[in-house]
């Protein structure tokens, strides 16, 4: 290794040190933050370290709100996700990479072309569609008269059970497995679906374990959907519940600090336990 691609290196480090710590800093004050008392959070000037650690907050904080409902619910509904996810994305992305049919094209093109549309636009329509669902809430077959799935769990679950991501994801890796596998099982006597599920699907574990840390995260850390289409307190996921120590007479800081530390420790234990899987998903995903 001559000078020059050692400078680059050791400076590719440097670049990659100081990113690091810029997106470990938030998780860092947080967790300290979660750890001090009131008049600690409203000093100035403000310390960065905790001068009393108050680990009291947190067995306060879980106590403010029902938050084993809240957690309950944030978990099922991001296992339900993902389940429903996992399987209906792996079939279509089987079918758009491997059977050839009439239409295939322009099904992945629409595919890409929601993946376009910004979430925030389809909050509106979604919503209006789940309040609109027949014989569901007092609905007539109209969808008329009633609160369909408002206030339930098919709101929470069935309107993200599918994404286009997903979708996308699959087909790639479907797309980077030779052809000769599925024509030997063929001669072999095995049918399309045992294709599917004993030869090719073992061998994307990668784009599994991807789709299933990107939709997990995602419905995890959803607050807007469910804040909108719920109203009762059993049904509130730990993102809304979280928004109890926001209130118009001030934030408590240290509880919302210590709430959203502990909400945060399924995804970092998730993340750990599939980041080899993660990273070569989305290395595997670019090549075709």
């Amino acid at each position: 290794m001559d000078a020059t691609q050692r400078i680059s290196r050791i400076a590719l480090q440097l670049a990659l040190a100081i990113a690091s710590l810029m997106m470990i800093a938030p998780f860092v004050w947080m967790l300290l933050t979660s750890l001090k008392s009131p008049a600690d959070i409203g000093s100035y000037p403000p310390s960065i370290i905790p001068k009393d650690w108050i680990w009291a907050n947190y067995a306060d904080a879980m106590a403010a709100a029902p938050f084993l409902t809240y957690f309950k619910n944030s978990l099922l509904i991001s296992i339900g996700h993902t389940v429903i996810n996992l399987a209906l994305a792996m079939m279509a992305g089987y079918a758009l990479a491997r059977i050839r049919f009439r239409g295939s094209t322009v099904i992945f093109m629409g595919v890409l072309a929601t993946m376009m549309i910004p979430t925030y636009a389809k909050i509106v329509p979604q919503y209006l569609i789940a309040k609109s669902v027949p014989f569901f809430g007092g609905n007539d077959w109209l969808g008329r008269g009633g609160t369909g799935w408002l206030d339930t769990w098919w709101a929470l679950i069935i309107p993200g059970a599918l994404t286009p991501l997903a979708i996308f994801l699959f087909r790639q890796f479907y797309l980077t497995l030779p052809r000769e596998l599925e024509e030997a099982a063929r001669i072999d006597g095995m049918g399309e679906f045992g294709i599917f599920t004993r030869v090719m699907t073992p061998l994307v574990k990668p784009a599994v374990a991807t789709v299933a840390l990107i939709t997990f995260e995602n419905s995890w850390n959803n607050f807007l959907w469910p804040l909108l289409v719920t109203t009762r307190d059993d049904l509130r996921v730990i993102q809304v519940g979280l928004a109890v120590f926001q209130q118009t007479e001030g934030t408590q800081w240290a509880f919302l600090m210590a709430g959203s530390a502990l909400a945060t420790l399924p995804m970092i234990v998730l993340f750990l336990a599939t980041q080899r899987y993660f990273v070569q998903g989305f290395a595997t995903a670019g090549l075709k």
